[in-house]
């Protein structure tokens, strides 16, 4: 079984059990979650398609973590010029773990 949901405005497919890394959400960890916008569900072959979103459908949730990714490093240059601009940026993440798919 596993659905697809939408989470902090992303489309993601998750199963009982996934880990995810999804864009900082507001809770601590340890701390339950629910998201209501499931797209779609597939239990055992049958599929559930929403318009917008399957009625009734939930995915429950479970934050692990606070974490941040990778440093994006953006170098800016026009040549001949002396223009150089350098910047970082890090996104904010959450490691979320999916416990169940109800319909």
């Amino acid at each position: 079984m596993y659905a697809i949901v939408n989470i902090a405005g992303q489309q993601f497919k998750v199963a009982k059990d996934q880990h995810l890394f999804v864009h900082r959400l507001q809770g601590d960890e340890g701390a339950s979650i629910e998201f209501d916008n499931v797209l779609l569900v597939d239990n055992g072959g049958k599929i559930s398609v929403g318009a917008p979103a399957v009625k009734g459908a939930k995915v429950s949730a479970k934050i692990v973590s606070h974490l941040k990714g990778d440093k994006v490093i953006v170098f800016k240059k026009k040549r001949r010029k002396g223009y150089k601009k350098k910047n970082g940026h890090r996104q904010l993440f959450t490691k979320i773990q999916i416990e169940s798919i109800t319909l």
